[in-house]
């Protein structure tokens, strides 16, 4: 099946690496036909480098793979969006992300807070997978989801007790241990923490609607 991309006189396309989990942007590379095609097969996401002139691997001597989740054209078919799960920092810098430079804007302001419950969801993820001796979250999971429906209790009750009559330190604490035990029951029911989003767009009205 021919695939439907407007490629640039090079026969190339950018490539916006987006974290699934997180929604963080990663990184910014390049594809051509056959990077795309090795992509969508391989379930890796695959570049093709500008100044070697062939294709690579990202990850492919770092580690630092990005799983494919999701691949999008823009309206003019001639960009690519990459949702992907990326194994460890995606910059060469050792950076989460390649764009970590801040330009303008508020300053101090952080683009990883933007994703700080998706990057804790990622480090759930890894604790499921190793099942690490003495760690809480491996005790939790080994539980079942039951436990760790009633941890999500126990710690909302605590929220709406430092919300009522705590200072602004024990809800921010209390409510960072409700976040955190939250993304373990999804984890534990294996519903994607993703889904929340989701939700929450699907739920989203114009302004003046009733919001």
């Amino acid at each position: 099946m021919a695939i439907p991309i407007q490629w640039n006189e090079a026969g190339l396309a950018p490539a916006i690496i987006q974290d699934a989990s997180t929604g963080r942007i990663r990184m910014l590379g390049w594809m051509n036909r056959e990077a795309l095609d090795l992509t969508i097969r391989s379930g890796v996401v695959h570049f093709f480098s500008r100044s070697r002139q062939t294709l690579w691997r990202k990850g492919e001597t770092s580690g630092n793979e990005l799983g494919l989740v999701s691949l999008a054209t823009d309206c003019d078919r001639d960009a690519l969006l990459v949702r992907a799960e990326p194994v460890g920092p995606t910059c060469h810098t050792g950076e989460t992300s390649c764009f970590f430079r801040p330009l303008a804007g508020e300053e101090g302001a952080d683009p990883a807070l933007d994703g700080a419950l998706g990057e804790l969801a990622r480090v759930i993820r890894d604790r499921a997978r190793e099942r690490p001796e003495g760690s809480w979250t491996t005790h939790l999971l080994d539980a079942g989801p039951k436990r760790a429906a009633q941890k999500v209790g126990e710690e909302g009750v605590e929220v709406a007790l430092a919300g009522a009559a705590g200072t602004d330190r024990e809800l921010v604490d209390e409510a960072a241990d409700l976040l955190y035990h939250l993304l373990v029951l999804f984890e534990s029911r294996g519903v994607p923490p993703g889904r929340i989003a989701a939700e929450l767009a699907r739920r989203r009205r114009p302004a003046g609607k009733g919001d």
